[in-house]
């Protein structure tokens, strides 16, 4: 994985900061953005990303069992939307993030990115928010929503 800040705001002043994150072929899309987002101390961010993988693990919330149904793709796909948001948790970060990905017959699969190796790249555009969100545990649904507070 390869990281470059380009343009916007720095730390200091308030405004965003946007960042280049490129993967190589092998890399987890999940570790490597949580590593970044430790590297860059990210508090919240967004992003978007294009490029392929080599496999891909989509996921469909099932609000009644409150537990990803798994949906595995055991071949090479073009990543066509990658998008989501990364949130301080404790002393990590929590990803969330939704993908579409191309298949080599032009058929399309998406849903809930559970995991992912690049193949051959992965061209991630991170942008930070100027406000920190938290996220909180609903009993209710079963996952961690974001919070915005009152």
């Amino acid at each position: 994985m390869h990281s470059r800040q380009l343009g916007g705001g720095s730390a200091g002043d308030g405004g965003p900061r946007t960042h280049l994150v490129v993967m190589e072929t092998g890399d987890d899309v999940l570790d490597e953005l949580g590593r970044f987002a430790g590297q860059a101390d990210l508090a919240t961010a967004e992003f978007t990303a294009i490029g392929a993988f080599e496999s891909v693990v989509l996921g469909f919330f099932d609000l009644e069992g409150k537990d990803y149904r798994q949906n595995p793709v055991r071949e090479q796909v073009e990543v066509l939307t990658l998008a989501g948001n990364i949130v301080r948790a404790g002393e990590g970060h929590k990803l969330h993030a939704h993908v579409v990905v191309g298949l080599s017959d032009g058929s399309t699969r998406g849903g809930h990115l559970l995991g992912a190796r690049v193949r051959p790249t992965l061209e991630v555009m991170v942008t930070e928010s100027p406000r920190e969100v938290t996220r909180r545990f609903d009993e209710s649904v079963g996952l961690p929503l974001i919070d915005l507070g009152s």
